[in-house]
């Protein structure tokens, strides 16, 4: 079986590499051929991460790529598109692919479907509002990370409809060290992990953040935030690097979520919560969408709505080692059982494998 992959963003891009690029290895030793053919560069994401802004030469070669790619598309027994072909114009592709008999699953990890329908521009929402909407009704099968976008894709009208969460590789995250000694005389290290896209994430509880910040027995350290202003001074920034994620994640003490209840966030499928808890942490979050499945409040960390539920969750994970530790346990096997790319693999590749038409069916004339 021979796929298509066309993802929104290179490696580069987390949702692109959690979603598509992490599972390509194991797809191959499954005998699953897939090459990848990546809207927006690398070069694009520097740029936009060191606030070079939005480059139009970028953009438009990200689109003449993408016709490029979708002119051999016919060699492949399936297309595997992460949330769009064409951003920003209407579903015209993935209707011709359709009518060509061309398979494809789509794959969705967060709302992009408000990015149309939620625009401030009425022209906007009169024109695109319901794109996500078709090129999920045209789709073989859509695959969403959290219940939210799946209800979406029913509402849509989507054949069929598969949830599988975003997940970690265990052979990137291996069993945490908990019985490591720790000197009592160091700050306890209160983490977010995230890009400068995201920093803004954490406006919404900069008060207890900075309440964080300014206490001398804690330490608010953001892995990945740039020179983001959040509106909190003091804390410890860490540079990101996928090779040092898993190094960074270790050295903290509890991971934290927020975000703000609006319909893009709903959608968000807590891939923070996930990496934190992979490594042992209890986490705190903002029981906005798919957080309220992944958080077990009291067991593996804390839902917290307001800023004195924020503080009051710091400061109970801060002041009790041993806690941290039972629920950092229990956030570890939380995520091997249901939230590893181990778990979930076994679903996707059926998935992909049912989406692909019988070999009688496939085009092997048109293949070069």
């Amino acid at each position: 079986m021979r796929i298509l992959a066309l993802t929104r963003y290179d490696t580069l891009g987390a949702s692109s590499r959690v979603r598509f690029y992490q599972y390509l290895p194991y797809l191959a030793e499954g005998g699953i051929e897939v090459e990848t053919s990546p809207f927006l560069s690398n070069a694009y994401l520097v740029a936009l991460y060191e606030h070079r802004g939005r480059l139009l030469s970028h953009i438009a070669a990200a689109y003449f790529r993408r016709l490029s790619a979708l002119c051999k598309a016919r060699r492949f027994d399936l297309l595997w598109i992460e949330k769009e072909l064409f951003p920003w114009l209407p579903a015209l592709a993935e209707t011709f692919l359709k009518r060509l008999g061309v398979p494809y699953v789509a794959d969705y990890d967060d709302a992009v479907f408000h990015n149309y329908d939620r625009h401030r521009n009425p022209l906007f929402r009169a024109l695109l509002g319901r794109k996500i909407d078709e090129v999920m009704r045209n789709a073989g099968i859509v695959v969403a990370g959290n219940p939210y976008l799946a209800e979406r894709a029913r509402q849509a009208g989507a054949t069929r409809v598969e949830i599988v969460p975003s997940v970690i590789d265990l052979n990137r995250y291996p069993e945490p060290k908990f019985s490591r000694p720790r000197s009592t005389s160091e700050p306890v290290r209160i983490g977010w992990i995230g890009t400068p896209s995201t920093a803004p994430f954490l406006r919404p509880v900069r008060t207890p953040l900075q309440r964080v910040a300014d206490a001398q027995d804690l330490r608010l350290v953001l892995i990945g935030a740039g020179d983001t202003d959040i509106g909190v001074s003091g804390a410890e920034h860490l540079a990101w690097s996928e090779e040092r994620e898993y190094e960074l994640l270790e050295t903290l003490d509890v991971g934290i979520m927020p975000l703000a209840d609006l319909p893009w966030e709903r959608g968000k499928c807590g891939y923070k919560l996930i990496q934190y808890m992979a490594c042992g942490k209890p986490v705190i979050a903002s029981p906005v969408g798919v957080n309220a499945e992944i958080v077990e409040h009291g067991v593996n960390g804390f839902l917290a709505s307001s800023d004195g539920e924020w503080t009051e969750a710091i400061t109970i994970l801060a002041n009790d080692a041993a806690l941290r530790e039972r629920m950092g346990r229990a956030a570890r096997e939380k995520i091997v059982r249901a939230y590893s790319l181990q778990s979930q693999f076994p679903r996707l590749r059926e998935i992909l494998a049912s989406a692909c038409p019988p070999p009688s069916r496939r085009r092997r004339g048109s293949r070069s």
